[in-house]
């Protein structure tokens, strides 16, 4: 299978840069939080009261292991990194793409949000120690890390079908 998983924490743009390099590269496209909430009926804030974390979590790598068995562009949620499990099932991936943020980026970009349970009522600063505790997990999974505070989706776009093109060129 050939697919491109996009990780990083809330607010990377793994959706939005997902949607389009799935458009880009004529493939299909999946949201693992999306596919969870239209299976389970629920948004997924409803999901972490009804049914806790720790259900969320195991719909989360049940989705993630069907996603790998296509030829697909995934977009995973900025937990997925958590379980050892996950880890090892992207790390075999054939390309995972970490999209990096700075934390005051992706502060901007979450403020308001309220979609997102994990940071309902969390100051900045805790926001900022689940991003500083996941950091090493996403770059130990990765085989591209783009940096994207300064770049647009269709930027990101570009530096990872640029990635793609030198390694055909190389092989």
């Amino acid at each position: 299978m050939d697919q491109i998983v996009l990780t990083g924490f809330m607010g990377a743009g793994k959706s939005t840069v997902g949607k389009i390099l799935a458009d880009t590269l004529a493939l299909p496209f999946i949201d693992i939080d999306d596919e969870i909430q239209k299976e389970q009926q629920m948004p997924i804030t409803a999901i972490f009261a009804q049914l806790g974390e720790s259900k969320f979590r195991e719909l989360e790598h049940k989705m993630l292991l069907q996603a790998l068995q296509k030829n697909v562009v995934i977009a995973t949620g900025g937990g997925i990194i958590l379980s050892e499990t996950n880890q090892s099932a992207l790390k075999n991936a054939n390309h995972v793409i970490y999209l990096k943020t700075n934390p005051q980026t992706f502060l901007t970009r979450l403020s308001g949000d309220t979609s997102r349970p994990l940071i309902q009522e969390k100051s900045p600063q805790e926001i900022q120690a689940i991003f500083d505790s996941r950091t090493h997990l996403y770059e130990n999974t990765a085989h591209l890390i783009v940096e994207t505070d300064n770049l647009t989706p269709h930027q990101i776009v570009d530096k990872i079908k640029n990635y793609f093109q030198r390694g055909k060129e190389q092989s």
